[in-house]
C-alpha cells in the first residue's frame, strides 16, 4: 500500500463499511490489515480539519472522505451519553438514524449523520463538516447494536456531487427502490385519472354521435375504442426494526 498507483482510491460501499471492515474490527480479525486502511483514533477528542492527516495511508491523499474506528467510550460503557465535545465546539447529530442494508435486503447497521459546530452548544455556528457513523447490528432473534467500535466517515460538504455519493451502475438503495415505486404509483394514477376523465368524454361523445346517427338529418355511426389503466396500490413493503431495541444513544 505504499506505493499506491495513481488515482487509486479506497471507494467502500455502506455495505462493505458495515459487513466487512466493521465485523473484522469487532472480531478481531486482521487488525494489521484494516489499521493501515482505517486507524483507531477517538474522533470526538480532535478538531475535525486534524483529522485528515490522521487517516489510513489509503486515505490520506484523499481529499474527500476519511475513515476512522472509534472505540466506545469510558462513560457508555457506564450508561451515560457519549462526549462529542471538541475544543472549539462539537458534534451535532442532524435527522433520524437510518439503517444500512445488505445486498440480500437484512438490516446489518445503523448510520447516524452528524454535523460539526463551531462553539459552544446551543449557539455554535454551523461548519462544512459532517460525519456518517457506522454501528453494526448483532443478527440475533433479537436485533443487537455493538457498541465495542462505530466505524466514521468524515467529509467536508463541498456543493458538488462527491463521489462516495455516486454509485456503481446496478447499485440500488433501498430507499431510492421505494421512492422509484412510489413515483411509479403516483404516475400510474395520475394516467388512471385522465384515462377516466378521457373515457368520460368519449361517453358523452358517443351518446352525441349516437343521437346524431339516429335522426334523419345525420346516417353516421361511430364509436371509440377505450384503455382502462390501473394504478397499483400494492404496499411497500418496508421491514424496521423497533427502534427501542437497539438502545443507541
Amino acid at each position: 500500500m505504499e506505493d499506491l498507483p495513481p488515482g487509486f482510491r479506497f471507494y467502500p460501499t455502506e455495505e462493505e463499511l458495515v459487513s466487512f471492515y466493521l465485523r473484522m474490527k469487532l472480531q478481531g480479525k486482521r487488525l494489521q490489515e484494516l489499521n493501515r486502511v482505517i486507524p483507531d483514533v477517538n474522533i470526538y477528542e480532535l478538531e475535525p480539519w486534524h483529522l485528515p492527516r490522521l487517516s489510513g495511508e489509503v486515505c490520506r491523499r484523499d481529499t474527500e472522505q476519511w475513515f476512522f474506528f472509534t472505540p466506545r467510550q469510558a462513560r457508555e460503557v457506564q450508561g451515560g451519553r457519549p462526549s462529542r465535545t471538541t475544543g472549539s465546539g462539537y458534534w451535532k447529530a442532524t435527522g433520524s438514524p437510518s439503517y444500512v442494508y445488505s445486498s440480500d435486503n437484512r438490516v446489518i447497521g445503523v448510520k447516524k449523520t452528524m454535523v460539526f459546530y463551531n462553539g459552544k452548544a446551543p449557539a455554535g455556528r454551523k461548519t462544512k463538516w459532517k460525519m456518517q457513523e457506522y454501528r453494526a447490528i448483532e443478527a440475533d432473534a433479537i436485533p443487537k447494536l455493538r457498541h465495542e467500535f462505530s466505524l466514521s466517515r468524515v467529509y467536508v460538504i463541498s456543493g458538488s456531487f462527491r463521489a462516495f455519493d455516486r454509485r456503481p451502475l446496478g447499485t440500488v438503495t433501498r430507499e431510492e427502490t421505494s421512492q422509484q415505486v412510489r413515483r411509479q404509483h403516483a404516475a400510474a394514477a395520475a394516467a388512471a385519472a385522465a384515462a377516466a376523465a378521457v373515457s368520460s368524454d368519449h361517453v358523452q361523445d358517443t351518446q352525441m354521435m349516437e343521437k346524431r346517427s339516429s335522426s334523419p338529418e345525420c346516417s353516421y355511426s361511430g364509436g371509440y375504442d377505450h384503455v382502462h389503466l390501473q394504478a397499483s396500490s400494492a404496499p411497500i413493503d418496508d421491514f424496521l426494526w423497533d427502534w427501542g431495541q437497539l438502545d443507541w444513544l
